[in-house]
């Protein structure tokens, strides 16, 4: 279970590693934007039943800390989901992951043909 901190460690909020990663891609990419938003989830089975919005912004501060020291392979339709909702005025939904889908494939490329990157969100 990862936990992002936003604002100060007093208030830590529980996330599974896979999908902290999924939303840290997305959430770096807007606030680098300058972009501020919102984020909702539904509370973990271990917390009291409800769910949480966190309104977020780049003067705040942020910290993802995950438990696996390793970094999971990206699912790029996941990231692509989560995109998609930050753009709407509801904010980021954490919504499940396709698991029909695989991970972001790390394709080769030929000569002289630029490595393909995350979609632009």
């Amino acid at each position: 279970m990862g936990t992002m901190y936003y604002g100060g460690p007093s208030t830590p909020i529980h996330i599974e590693d896979r999908a902290l990663a999924h939303l840290k891609v997305v959430i770096a990419t807007k606030l680098r934007r300058g972009e501020s938003f919102t984020l909702s989830w539904q509370h973990p089975d271990d917390e009291p039943r409800g769910r949480s919005t966190v309104w977020l912004a780049p003067s705040i501060p942020l910290r993802f800390v995950f438990d696996d020291p390793e970094p999971p392979e990206l699912s790029r339709e996941w990231i692509h989901d989560l995109a998609n909702s930050a753009n709407t005025s509801g904010g980021i939904q954490l919504v499940a992951e396709h698991l029909d889908t695989g991970p972001v494939a790390v394709e080769a490329t030929t000569a002289g043909e630029a490595p393909r990157s995350l979609p632009e969100l």
